[in-house]
């Protein structure tokens, strides 16, 4: 009986020196789309591409200007002229083309790449935070992917408000 006392008593000591492991989940998804840094570069895009818009429709105005002219200069000129007249056409048309499609690529990779640094800012904020904290572990989930079914620790809105308050530092 007293080995038996011993063994428990030894047991639960040995069990209360193991260091428990904390555990939480975030939201990625709630977390970035909530973070107001996220939220003001998705604004700046869209002036930019109203600005663009505004841009590109005045491009396309001034082309099609040219056209209406370009075809009433057409009903006066010889065949040769005519040609030449309609390879310039062709030639503006083309390269219009090539600066809208060359002008909305450069946006949306700028665009990309300042997404893809804030998530890496997330990921380092999140990483930061639990080492402060002591947690042993956070998840990640999302609609998408979720690696977590059920936690009882959601930290989403705690990193959400950790991530604003610093936000509103740097400005």
């Amino acid at each position: 009986m007293k080995y038996l006392v011993l063994i428990l008593v030894a047991a639960l000591s040995f069990s209360s020196c193991q260091e428990q492991q904390k555990l939480a989940f975030i939201d990625n998804g709630k977390v970035i789309n909530e973070y107001q840094e996220k939220i003001d570069l998705e604004k700046k895009y869209e002036q930019k591409d109203l600005a663009f818009q505004k841009r590109r429709d005045s491009m396309i105005s001034n082309y099609q200007l040219e056209l209406k002219e370009a075809q009433l200069k057409a009903k006066n000129m010889s065949q040769a002229n005519l040609q030449k007249l309609s390879q310039e056409i062709q030639q503006k048309e083309q390269l219009l083309t090539q600066r809208i499609q060359m002008e909305q690529q450069q946006m949306q990779k700028a665009f990309q790449t300042d997404i893809d640094s804030l998530i890496v800012k997330v990921k380092n904020f999140v990483n930061d935070y639990g080492k402060k904290n002591q947690y042993s572990y956070i998840f990640g989930t999302s609609d998408t992917a979720a690696s977590v079914l059920y936690g009882s620790e959601d930290l989403s809105q705690t990193i959400i408000d950790a991530l604003n308050a610093d936000y509103k530092k740097e400005e």
